[in-house]
């Protein structure tokens, strides 16, 4: 594999262990601080962290780029509203597998709104990894509504892949990043302000889990997933950041006492396949979006 094609890839393994310890960081925190506050301090810390470095792309982004940071952003603030609102009432290994099911949804989505060809291959890799997040986490437990609120949130991220395939290649990533990140801000900071739960963070469990999901998972995080979606398709994508739920169980065997037995380690192995598997095709429709992009 060339280093132009390792990088992105090494660094969005990286942004997926992230946003797997974030999984027990969150349930932790929300049992001390409220969930629509929580996800307002959150954003707003990702949104300072980024604003120095987008006001300049900020200031030269068209007005069709405004509307889709902020269309995106909404969708994005709808996949971590519901996943978080979930996560409150079913276990951290379910919100790993259900969450990571938006590898299902999205090359169906992308092929439904913007026609894009998925590979068989890539289907195969789609398939394995389905499996693999259901070996990695068993079928859900938990509480119905809270894993009918987690699937709601597989199908908001699926739709926000899907949209970044589109306009990622097209604006800058650290204005699409942080028109993201102030969007959040606004639709939970106004849901919290409704629902009265406005006070201050307070002891390192609520402010440390603030600080990794605000600057780490947020804002470097997902600066480096939009500058990745800007080089790969929806459906590659999806696939490196199922990822998350290996990581999700890992973090939870370590830090939270779950357990992980020997389908958990087969469901790993089968996961890695299918990204593996799909590799060599998703390599072949970035060199095709290369191609068309190339051609104006």
């Amino acid at each position: 594999m060339s280093r132009s094609r390792a990088l992105p890839l090494i660094a969005l393994v990286g942004v997926t262990a992230v946003w797997g310890l974030t999984f027990v960081q969150v349930q932790d925190a929300l049992a001390l601080y409220p969930l629509f506050a929580f996800l307002a301090v959150r954003f707003a810390i990702s949104s300072v962290a980024l604003a120095p470095f987008a006001w300049g792309s900020l200031r030269s982004l068209p007005r069709e780029g405004v509307v889709a940071g902020i269309g995106v952003g909404s969708l994005l603030g709808a996949a971590y509203g519901f996943q978080t609102a979930g996560l409150e009432l079913t276990t951290v290994s379910s919100t790993g597998f259900i969450t990571g099911l938006y590898v299902v949804f999205t090359p169906f989505i992308a092929l439904a709104l913007f026609r894009t060809s998925v590979p068989q291959v890539v289907w195969i890799g789609v398939a394995c990894a389905a499996v693999g997040l259901l070996l990695l986490n068993g079928a859900p437990g938990g509480s119905a509504l809270g894993n009918g609120l987690v699937l709601a949130s597989a199908l908001a991220a699926a739709l926000q892949i899907a949209a970044m395939e589109r306009y990622a290649p097209r604006y800058d990533p650290r204005a699409l990043t942080f028109l993201q990140m102030t969007t959040c801000v606004v639709g939970f900071a106004a849901i919290a302000v409704a629902l009265g739960e406005i006070e201050l963070p307070r002891g390192w469990t609520v402010w440390g889990a603030l600080l990794v999901t605000g600057i780490f998972a947020g804002a470097l995080g997902y600066l480096i997933a939009t500058w990745v979606q800007a080089r790969t398709t929806a459906a590659r994508a999806a696939l490196l950041f199922t990822l998350e739920a290996p990581f999700a169980a890992l973090f939870g065997v370590l830090l939270a006492d779950e357990v992980l037995g020997w389908p958990g380690w087969l469901g790993c192995v089968v996961l890695m396949a299918g990204i593996v598997v799909s590799e060599p095709a998703a390599a072949s429709s970035i060199r095709r979006l290369a191609g068309r992009g190339s051609r104006g």
